[in-house]
């Protein structure tokens, strides 16, 4: 019987990349006051080469405005990228899982990796701390217990006084989600966002989560069909 849902954070509960945007945008408005530049044209800026390469985005964005400046003051974007108070919201489907499944007296929990500032404030803002029993954010563990380590999921099950066959851990990214939850006999779903960031990845099958959704929502059916057989073999869930 599942007893438990375990989520990620990001692109499984809310769209990373509506997060990056809203850092990006603070860190517009900033080099806009440092440079007296448009926040508008900078933040464009920005993106482009974001959607381009994910790195060292800042530094060829200060080179595109032909400014000139040191290396700390790409360490200063940064920290102040990382510290914002995000503009983000729940996905719609998350919320409505999350309410669904608290009314049912299911047992949430969210074990997420992250600089630990960056997924407080998330956090805060997204104002859901009530719903779940248990929270972890693996960096304040330390750097070396980001997934797939297994402490995190060691500690949930602790915390929440359940065996790992009596969970269901459900995450968006399979370099990392799942193989751990997996080898530790957690039920593991996969949703699958159209624009998520790691949507496109390919790995072996034990990094695989063992169900695939399109929609939270469809934890629900998920979940009565493992309360009547699980499937050792990966399915896709095609709910409609």
């Amino acid at each position: 019987m599942i007893k438990a849902v375990i989520f990620d954070l990001d692109d499984t509960l809310i769209s990373e990349k509506e997060y990056i945007r809203s850092g990006f945008k603070v860190v517009s408005d900033k080099i806009s006051s440092d440079f007296n530049l448009d926040a508008k044209y900078i933040y464009e800026i920005i993106y482009s080469e974001f959607e381009v390469d994910s790195k060292n985005v800042f530094n060829r964005t200060l080179d595109k405005l032909e400014v000139e400046y040191e290396i700390e003051y790409i360490k200063e974007l940064i920290n102040t990228y990382r510290n914002h108070m995000p503009n983000i919201k729940l996905y719609d489907d998350a919320k409505y899982i999350i309410e669904e499944l608290y009314s049912k007296g299911i047992k949430l929990g969210i074990i997420t990796d992250g600089y630990a500032v960056t997924q407080r404030n998330k956090l805060n803002v997204l104002n859901i701390e009530k719903y779940f029993e248990h929270i972890i954010v693996t960096d304040e563990l330390g750097r070396e217990y980001w997934k797939p380590h297994k402490k995190s999921y060691e500690l949930m099950k602790l915390k929440l006084n359940l065996g790992y066959e009596e969970m269901i851990y459900v995450g968006d990214n399979i370099s990392k989600d799942f193989v751990t939850a997996n080898k530790l006999g957690m039920h593991t779903v996969m949703i699958n966002r159209e624009d998520g960031v790691y949507s496109n990845l390919k790995f072996e099958n034990e990094y695989k989560a063992k169900i695939e959704v399109m929609d939270l929502k469809d934890i629900g059916r998920v979940i009565d069909t493992l309360g009547e057989k699980f499937n050792e073999e990966n399915i896709i869930c095609n709910y409609s």
